[in-house]
Protein backbone atom coordinates (compact mmCIF):
# COMPACT_ATOMS: atom_id res chain seq x y z
CA UNK A 1 0.00 0.00 0.00
CA UNK A 2 1.23 3.49 -0.71
CA UNK A 3 0.58 6.80 0.99
CA UNK A 4 -2.05 7.93 -1.54
CA UNK A 5 -4.16 4.79 -1.06
CA UNK A 6 -3.87 5.07 2.73
CA UNK A 7 -4.94 8.71 2.54
CA UNK A 8 -7.96 7.80 0.41
CA UNK A 9 -9.01 5.14 2.93
CA UNK A 10 -8.69 7.53 5.85
CA UNK A 11 -10.63 10.22 4.00
CA UNK A 12 -13.40 7.73 3.32
CA UNK A 13 -13.58 6.74 6.99
CA UNK A 14 -13.40 10.35 8.24
CA UNK A 15 -17.17 10.46 8.65
CA UNK A 16 -18.90 9.15 11.74
CA UNK A 17 -21.60 7.55 9.60
CA UNK A 18 -19.08 5.79 7.37
CA UNK A 19 -17.12 4.57 10.35
CA UNK A 20 -20.36 3.19 11.84
CA UNK A 21 -21.17 1.46 8.54
CA UNK A 22 -17.72 -0.10 8.26
CA UNK A 23 -17.72 -1.32 11.87
CA UNK A 24 -21.21 -2.78 11.42
CA UNK A 25 -20.11 -4.65 8.31
CA UNK A 26 -16.97 -5.92 10.07
CA UNK A 27 -19.28 -7.26 12.79
CA UNK A 28 -21.30 -9.08 10.13
CA UNK A 29 -18.33 -10.45 8.21
CA UNK A 30 -18.11 -12.49 6.09
CA UNK A 31 -21.79 -12.52 5.10
CA UNK A 32 -22.31 -8.75 5.09
CA UNK A 33 -25.68 -7.00 4.98
CA UNK A 34 -28.02 -5.69 2.32
CA UNK A 35 -28.49 -1.93 2.20
CA UNK A 36 -31.90 -2.06 3.89
CA UNK A 37 -30.47 -3.97 6.84
CA UNK A 38 -27.68 -1.42 7.23
CA UNK A 39 -30.19 1.44 7.09
CA UNK A 40 -32.42 -0.21 9.70
CA UNK A 41 -29.55 -1.06 12.03
CA UNK A 42 -28.11 2.47 11.92
CA UNK A 43 -31.47 4.26 11.49
CA UNK A 44 -30.32 6.05 8.35
CA UNK A 45 -32.51 7.26 5.49
CA UNK A 46 -31.88 5.19 2.33
CA UNK A 47 -30.76 8.16 0.24
CA UNK A 48 -28.20 9.21 2.85
CA UNK A 49 -26.97 5.63 3.19
CA UNK A 50 -26.68 5.19 -0.58
CA UNK A 51 -24.36 8.19 -0.81
CA UNK A 52 -22.04 6.80 1.85
CA UNK A 53 -22.06 3.23 0.51
CA UNK A 54 -21.12 4.47 -2.96
CA UNK A 55 -18.20 6.51 -1.61
CA UNK A 56 -16.93 3.61 0.51
CA UNK A 57 -17.24 1.17 -2.38
CA UNK A 58 -15.35 3.58 -4.63
CA UNK A 59 -12.56 3.76 -2.00
CA UNK A 60 -12.46 -0.08 -2.00
CA UNK A 61 -13.46 -0.30 1.67
CA UNK A 62 -16.57 -2.26 0.72
CA UNK A 63 -17.37 -5.00 -1.75
CA UNK A 64 -20.86 -5.16 -3.19
CA UNK A 65 -22.67 -8.01 -4.92
CA UNK A 66 -26.07 -8.00 -6.58
CA UNK A 67 -28.61 -10.44 -5.10
CA UNK A 68 -31.76 -10.16 -7.14
CA UNK A 69 -33.03 -6.67 -6.52
CA UNK A 70 -30.83 -6.15 -3.46
CA UNK A 71 -27.19 -5.26 -3.07
CA UNK A 72 -25.16 -6.98 -0.36
CA UNK A 73 -22.27 -5.03 1.13
CA UNK A 74 -19.26 -6.57 2.81
CA UNK A 75 -16.31 -4.93 4.55
CA UNK A 76 -13.14 -5.39 2.50
CA UNK A 77 -11.12 -6.84 5.35
CA UNK A 78 -8.02 -7.45 3.24
CA UNK A 79 -7.82 -3.73 2.43
CA UNK A 80 -8.26 -2.85 6.09
CA UNK A 81 -5.51 -5.32 7.06
CA UNK A 82 -3.24 -3.81 4.42
CA UNK A 83 -3.88 -0.38 5.97
CA UNK A 84 -2.98 -1.68 9.44
CA UNK A 85 0.16 -3.27 7.98
CA UNK A 86 1.06 0.02 6.29
CA UNK A 87 0.63 1.92 9.55
CA UNK A 88 2.75 -0.49 11.57
CA UNK A 89 5.43 -1.36 9.00
CA UNK A 90 8.04 0.86 10.63
CA UNK A 91 7.06 0.12 14.21
CA UNK A 92 9.97 -0.81 16.47
CA UNK A 93 12.61 0.11 13.89
CA UNK A 94 11.00 -1.96 11.16
CA UNK A 95 10.22 -4.98 13.36
CA UNK A 96 6.48 -4.68 14.06
CA UNK A 97 6.41 -8.21 15.49
CA UNK A 98 8.09 -6.74 18.59
CA UNK A 99 5.37 -4.14 19.05
CA UNK A 100 2.51 -6.47 19.87
CA UNK A 101 3.90 -9.01 22.33
CA UNK A 102 1.37 -10.89 24.46
CA UNK A 103 -1.59 -8.79 23.39
CA UNK A 104 -0.24 -5.68 25.12
CA UNK A 105 -0.31 -2.21 23.67
CA UNK A 106 2.64 -1.41 21.47
CA UNK A 107 5.80 -2.38 23.33
CA UNK A 108 7.79 0.23 21.39
CA UNK A 109 5.74 2.94 23.06
CA UNK A 110 6.52 1.85 26.63
CA UNK A 111 9.47 3.61 28.18
CA UNK A 112 10.82 2.20 31.44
Amino acid sequence: MDKQIATTLFESLASGIRLDIFRLLVKHAPTGLVAGEIAAELTLPPTNLSFHLKAMTHADLLNVTQEGRYQRYRANLSVMQALVDYLTAECCAGHPEHCFDAGEASACCHKD
